[in-house]
C-alpha cells in the first residue's frame, strides 16, 4: 500500500488546511460568548438545538467508533457488532429516557456549568463536586485515543510522521477551542458530524465493489470472513473483549452510562428550553445511526481484502487506500478527521471547564475577597490556560501509541462511569441519596475500577466496569441510609433531651 502523493496530496493537505481555516474562523465567531464561565462551558441558548443533537452524536463517535472499533472488528470479526448494537439502539433509548430528567434538574438547580457542578448542587456538596473534577482527569487519556487516531490517518495515507501528526492534532484543537470555548465545540461538532454521516454511508457503499454480492453483500461478507478465519463469524470472539455473554450485557450497561459522560451531558446543559430537548433527541438519533452502525464495516471488509496488516488501528485507512481512488481518499480523510477532531474538542471543554469552574472557582469563592464578577473571570482565564497545560500532557502521553486505540478510549471512560453513574442515575429517581452515600459511591466505584484493570486482576474491561457500576449503587444506596438513619436518630434523641 502506498500514500497519497504528488497532486493528490496536496489537494488533501490543500483540503484539511482550509477545513482548519473553518473551524477557526468559528472558534472566533464564539469568542463573544465565551467571555463567562457558563458561556464557555455551555453557550447555553446560542445555538439550535438540532446542531446540538449532531454535535452529541459526533462527540458519542469519535475516534473510537472510526478507527479504533473497525480496527477490533479488524481483529476479531462479527462479535464487534455487540458493540455498534448498543452504540447506536441502547445509546438512543438511553438518551430519549435520560435527556429530560437531567435538564429539569439542572433547571431548578439555576443552571449549572458542569457534570460536577450537577452532582454537587444536587447533593449541596462542593467536596464531591471536587472529587468529580478531578476523576475527569482521565478524560487526558481519551484525548491521547483521538491524538493516536489522528497520527494514524495522517501516517498510513498522507505518510506524515507519526509524532509530527500528534502535534498537529493538538495545536490545532486547543487553538480554537481556545478562542470560542463550546460554542465553537457545539458549531464546529455539528459540522463534523455531518461529514462523518456521509463518510460512514460512502464506506458501506465500497462495500459492493469490494466484497461482492449484490443485495447479498452481508452474506458474501461473511462468507469470505469464514473462509479467512472461522471464529471471526462466531456471537463471541475467543481472546476478544466481546469473548462472552457478561461482556455483551456490560457492553450495552457502558452504553448507558456513556450517554451521562461530561462531554456528553454538557451538551443537555447548553440547552436554554424544554421544547429544545424534542429536536435535540431527534437530530441525535438520526446522526447516531449513520455515524455508529456504517464504519465497522469498513473494518471487516479490510480483513478480507488486506488480510496482513500488523496494527489493527491502520485497519480503516489502509482499507480506503485500497476501495478508492486516490482523489477519494484524500476527501474521505476529512470525514475521518472530523470524527477524531468532534470528540477531541468537546474532551477539551469538559476538563478545562471542570478545572475553572469546579476547581479554581470554588477556591477562590472560599479563600478571595474578590467580586462574583471577578471569580468568575479568573475562572474562564485558567480554564483557556488549563487548554495549554492538558494539550501539553496529552501530546506527551501520546509519544508512544498504545496497543489498541478502542480499548484505551474505552478504559478512560469507564473508569468515570464506574464512579458518576450511580450517584447521576440515583440522584434521578431516588430522593433518599445524599452527599455521604454519593461521594463514597463515586469513590468506590471508580477506585475499584482502576484497581481491577491496572493490576490485571480482572482482564476484560467492559465486565470490570460493569462489577464496579453495581458496586458503586450497592455502596451508595448503603451509606446513604446508614447516615440518614444515624442522623435521623441523633436527631430524635437530641429531641428527647430538651
Amino acid at each position: 500500500m502506498e500514500v497519497l502523493s504528488g497532486p493528490v496530496l496536496w489537494i488533501s493537505v490543500s483540503l484539511f488546511i482550509s477545513y482548519i481555516f473553518l473551524l477557526s474562523y468559528i472558534g472566533n465567531k464564539g469568542k463573544k460568548f465565551s467571555q463567562s464561565m457558563k458561556g464557555f462551558a455551555t453557550a447555553q441558548g446560542k445555538v439550535p438545538p438540532w446542531i446540538v443533537g449532531a454535535s452529541f452524536s459526533a462527540t458519542f463517535a469519535s475516534a473510537n467508533l472510526y478507527i479504533g472499533v473497525p480496527g477490533l472488528a479488524y481483529a476479531h470479526g462479527l462479535s464487534v457488532l455487540w458493540y455498534v448494537l448498543g452504540a447506536f439502539g441502547v445509546a438512543w433509548i438511553a438518551l430519549l429516557l435520560l435527556a429530560k430528567k437531567f435538564w429539569k434538574v439542572h433547571h431548578r438547580a439555576g443552571g449549572v456549568s458542569t457534570l460536577p457542578e450537577w452532582l454537587g448542587k444536587r447533593y449541596n456538596s462542593k467536596s464531591l463536586q471536587t472529587i468529580v473534577s478531578l476523576l475527569l482527569l482521565f478524560n487526558i487519556y481519551y484525548i491521547v485515543g483521538q491524538n493516536v487516531g489522528m497520527a494514524s490517518i495522517f501516517e498510513t495515507i498522507m505518510g506524515i510522521p507519526y509524532s509530527a501528526g500528534i502535534v498537529i492534532g493538538v495545536v490545532i484543537t486547543v487553538f480554537y477551542i481556545r478562542l470560542g470555548g463550546m460554542f465553537a465545540q457545539l458549531i464546529t461538532d455539528g459540522i463534523q458530524g455531518i461529514l462523518m454521516g456521509i463518510t460512514g454511508i460512502i464506506v458501506f457503499l465500497s462495500l459492493f465493489w469490494t466484497i461482492g454480492g449484490g443485495f447479498s453483500v452481508f452474506s458474501e461478507l461473511k462468507s469470505q470472513l469464514a473462509a479467512a478465519d472461522p471464529g471471526l463469524v462466531t456471537p463471541f470472539s475467543d481472546g476478544g473483549p466481546y469473548d462472552n455473554a457478561l461482556a455483551v450485557i456490560a457492553i450495552q450497561f457502558l452504553m448507558i452510562g456513556f450517554v451521562l459522560t461530561p462531554q456528553l451531558a454538557n451538551k443537555f446543559l447548553s440547552l436554554e428550553k424544554e421544547e429544545d430537548l424534542r429536536p435535540f433527541t431527534m437530530s441525535a438519533g438520526i446522526n447516531l445511526f449513520f455515524i455508529s452502525t456504517l464504519m465497522v464495516f469498513g473494518g471487516l471488509a479490510a480483513r478480507v481484502i488486506a488480510p496482513g496488516i500488523s496494527n489493527m488501528d491502520h485497519a480503516l485507512p489502509i482499507y480506503l487506500m485500497e476501495a478508492f481512488p486516490p482523489i477519494i481518499v484524500g476527501i474521505l480523510v476529512i470525514g475521518l478527521l472530523s470524527a477524531i477532531l468532534s470528540s477531541t474538542d468537546g474532551l477539551y471543554v469538559t476538563v478545562t471547564s471542570s478545572i475553572g469552574n469546579d476547581i479554581v472557582k470554588p477556591l477562590l469563592e472560599r479563600f478571595s475577597t474578590l467580586s462574583a464578577d471577578a471569580v468568575d473571570q479568573w475562572a474562564v482565564t485558567a480554564s483557556k490556560w488549563s487548554l495549554i497545560l492538558v494539550g501539553g500532557l496529552s501530546l506527551y502521553l501520546s509519544i508512544q501509541p498504545p496497543e489498541s486505540l478502542a480499548l484505551l478510549i474505552q478504559f478512560s471512560f469507564s473508569a468515570i462511569i464506574s464512579g458518576t453513574f450511580g450517584a447521576i442515575l440515583l440522584g434521578y429517581f431516588w430522593d433518599g441519596g445524599n452527599r455521604y452515600g454519593a461521594t463514597a459511591s463515586v469513590l468506590v466505584g471508580s477506585g475499584t475500577y482502576i484497581w481491577l484493570t491496572s493490576f490485571e486482576v480482572l482482564g476484560n474491561i467492559y465486565v470490570a466496569l460493569f462489577l464496579c457500576s453495581v458496586l458503586s449503587f450497592i455502596t451508595m444506596y448503603v451509606i446513604s441510609y446508614v447516615t440518614s438513619y444515624t442522623r435521623l436518630r441523633h436527631a430524635s434523641v437530641l429531641n428527647l433531651l430538651k
